[in-house]
């Protein structure tokens, strides 16, 4: 048989606390799954710890991913340290060395009870709210509160009074206390330590990212790259879920009285075949045009990368990037992984200087025939043509054809139409054009996008 659970607080307590670990950590645990794991756990019992950890992960974990955080959670929520090590040889205080008046704390760091200290540490936790730490930085607060409140200062006290007192035997009690005492602070980091590890690092991350998704895209430091990629591609399947599930619910439609009374005639009037009134949602052709130039490039890449993530919502994605012309990437885009795409991209149009009108007309000419009321063009650009002709015409040509054209500026609106910017011009013929030059604004804009696609 393999370990059973160590002692500690009642274990449906225990078990409570379990789940609020799993939820901080995204596995996601419904009301009636919480009822299922606690109907499990009294089925199975806790004598056998294995047995345990395998009827709530076949209760509550379902995908990989979710059994791998599983397995995670429980090592770390149900895991005990071993106790310190002691000096081979040891003699124990006996009850009559303590003083009367000394603290329950103190008697049990001195007679060396590992399972009463444990138990008084996760009773104290409770109290204090260990399980509510939200960051990493609160660590020596939480450390601090917990055992003050198992009794520490009490026993730092006791230690003073025993040195003061002059006597040799107190002098050596006062040093094994404070030996003890030693011990269980470093049990008590490492008990705050797992709490955070289970309810603060997925906090910490969140808040990180979300710190992220408001600094500017042109700001980026290439050790937050990496970062930002995995934001950018978790926004959208966030994004592509949404949408997918709703597309489908609008597929289902209303019932159809008349029809479904019509083909009730052949069976005497009962209702056999139920006809749905469906409506024909359709999804999102986006074609996307992204100036790659020295100004905005970090600001296009990210782009690319949001909108190929969300293929699965998208019936067709034509993407160009332009900084003299415009060319076709859907081949790089097809052909390599995204990292390897942008990065090609780039060598292969980026970093040269603007010209709009240039490029706009080297996107009508092959794009302009494929153009109709399903589709809408996104732009990502500054709209500074080095004082280029700027083709207004063929900005008025693609807003009659398109279902909308939605304009994304870095830069702020301030600047539209200072120097050699043409933003203001263009934007006449947008459905939408605003700044954005954050990841929150990429997605609120592209959300946008999708829902005017969705029937509610």
């Amino acid at each position: 048989m393999s370990e059973a659970l160590p002692p500690g607080p009642p274990m449906q307590q225990a078990l409570e606390g379990f789940l609020r670990a799993l939820r901080a950590n995204e596995v996601r645990v419904s009301p009636a799954e919480a009822i299922d794991a606690h109907r499990a756990a009294a089925a199975v019992g806790y004598e056998d710890r294995e047995v345990l950890r395998d009827s709530l992960c076949v209760t509550l974990a379902k995908s990989a991913d979710e059994v791998a955080r599983f397995d995670a959670c429980f090592d770390a929520f149900f895991a005990r340290p071993a106790a310190p090590a002691r000096r081979q040889v040891e003699t124990r205080a006996a009850p009559a060395e303590t003083p009367p008046e000394a603290p329950e704390l103190a008697n049990q760091l001195l007679s060396g009870d590992e399972a009463a200290l444990q138990a008084a540490m996760e009773a104290s936790a409770a109290r204090v709210g260990a399980s509510e730490i939200r960051l990493a930085s609160q660590r020596s607060l939480m450390t601090r509160r917990l055992l003050d409140d198992m009794g520490l200062r009490e026993v730092e006290a006791l230690i003073q009074a025993l040195r003061g007192s002059g006597a040799p035997r107190d002098e050596a009690l006062a040093e094994r206390l404070a030996q003890r005492r030693a011990e269980l602070f470093q049990q008590g980091q490492a008990y705050v330590e797992r709490q955070v590890q289970l309810f603060a690092a997925e906090s910490g991350r969140r808040m990180r990212e979300a710190i992220l998704a408001r600094q500017k895209l042109t700001d980026i430091d290439p050790e937050e790259m990496r970062a930002m990629e995995n934001l950018v591609r978790r926004m959208a399947k966030r994004l592509a879920t949404k949408y997918s599930r709703r597309r489908h619910r609008a597929h289902k439609g209303r019932l159809d009285v008349r029809r479904t009374l019509r083909k009730s005639m052949g069976y005497g009037g009962v209702p056999f075949d139920i006809v749905w009134k469906t409506e024909t949602v359709d999804k999102p052709k986006i074609v996307v045009l992204c100036d790659v130039s020295r100004s905005v490039a970090s600001a296009a890449q990210f782009l690319l990368l949001f909108l190929y993530s969300l293929n699965e919502v998208v019936e067709r994605l034509d993407a160009y990037a332009f900084s003299d012309i415009a060319v076709s990437v859907n081949d790089l885009l097809n052909d390599e992984t995204v990292d390897d795409a942008i990065s090609l991209i780039l060598d292969r149009v980026g970093f040269r200087p603007t010209d709009y009108g240039r490029s706009l007309a080297a996107f009508f000419e092959a794009q302009g025939a494929k153009l109709d009321r399903r589709t809408t063009v996104i732009v990502l650009g500054d709209g500074r043509s080095n004082y280029a002709e700027p083709r207004l015409d063929l900005m008025r040509s693609i807003a009659e054809r398109v279902r909308s054209v939605i304009w994304l500026n870095p830069e702020p609106e301030t600047y539209w139409n200072q120097g050699d910017s043409k933003a203001l011009d263009y934007a006449r013929f947008c459905t939408v054009a605003k700044p954005c030059n954050s990841l929150a604004e990429l997605e609120r804009i592209i959300e946008d996008v999708l829902r005017s696609y969705v029937t509610h």
